[in-house]
């Protein structure tokens, strides 16, 4: 039996995970590669990789995964950084996104307001000192929340112009802002940003190579729905990935998405690029560590 069936076989059999169990060392050996660039974050293998996000970071190299991906990574202290960053380099992960400016309360890129524009630029500026240090190509950017006593029309006419003016400072860096559309229905009501349909008008309006799409899948399933169709539909405007099951935000598997065509779709596509794997674990421990792998292995196998 190879290592891929022994993982599952035994977690559908229920194995009790111990650290000196034979799956929790069949584990730690070094695992083929994945045919796309799945993204863990930092905690999603704290169990089998410690504390210490170095050392998660191994521990994902071990499982075959290519990429990483860390939301918090421009409020870590930089020296931290900066050893992340060496060993993701050592190993031969790509970086995937970090978030650069997000607001979930107040209208940000909806505003025709100086200031606002400042403090987004601000924010854009810091992100690309953090881009450089850890050799990341794509920032998440999330524009805020809409206004109610200001017409949609100028609401979105101000996101392009502020989008506009970030591109300006990220085109001679070579990184792109990925906007996020993010559900209403369930997660984020209120934020300006809502579909990939939207996105991609935006995309279209700014003009510019470091201005695209985060596409991400769990939003999506609840906000629009149809994700291959519309993968399609904006696939000239979307940079980066990222996937979490419906309902639950957890692994593949464990809702109503079926990962496996929608990987084997992207694949087939030549997506070459990061699948931020955004979502939590199903189950506690170890075990439900070595469960998100093979969610993974399952939704890769095509």
């Amino acid at each position: 039996m190879n290592r891929r069936n022994f993982i599952a076989s035994s977690l559908a059999a229920g194995t009790v995970l111990g650290s000196g169990s034979l799956l929790a060392q069949a584990a730690r050996q070094p695992a083929p590669k994945f045919k796309l660039k799945y993204a863990p974050h930092p905690g999603t293998f704290k169990e089998h990789g410690g504390e210490n996000p170095v050392d998660q970071i191994k521990f994902i190299a071990d499982q075959g995964f290519t990429a990483m991906e860390d939301n918090q990574m421009g409020k870590r202290p930089i020296e931290l950084q900066e050893k992340m960053a060496r060993a993701m380099s050592d190993l031969g992960l790509t970086m995937g996104v970090f978030v650069v400016t997000a607001d979930f309360k107040n209208v940000t890129f909806a505003s025709p307001a100086p200031e606002a524009r400042e403090a987004i630029l601000k924010d854009i500026r810091a992100g690309l000192e953090v881009a450089r240090r850890v050799n990341a190509k794509w920032m998440t950017v999330v524009p805020g929340c809409f206004d109610l006593k200001l017409p949609w029309e100028y609401q979105t006419s101000n996101v392009i112009d502020n989008f506009r003016r970030c591109a300006e400072l990220c085109e001679p860096a070579g990184v792109t802002m990925v906007m996020e559309p993010l559900n209403t229905h369930t997660n984020h009501p209120g934020v300006f940003l809502q579909d990939v349909a939207q996105a991609h008008a935006i995309c279209r309006a700014v003009r510019s190579p470091s201005c695209k799409i985060l596409y991400d899948l769990y939003h999506q399933q609840i906000q629009r729905g149809n994700l291959i169709p519309n993968i399609d539909l904006a696939w000239n405007e979307t940079a980066y990935f990222q996937a979490g099951d419906n309902p639950g935000r957890k692994e593949p598997g464990t809702g109503e998405v079926n990962y496996r065509r929608v990987f084997e779709h992207l694949h087939r596509k030549g997506f070459n690029g990061v699948i931020g794997m955004e979502h939590g674990n199903s189950r506690p421990g170890k075990e439900g560590e070595l469960a998100v792998i093979q969610a993974y292995r399952a939704a890769d196998d095509f």
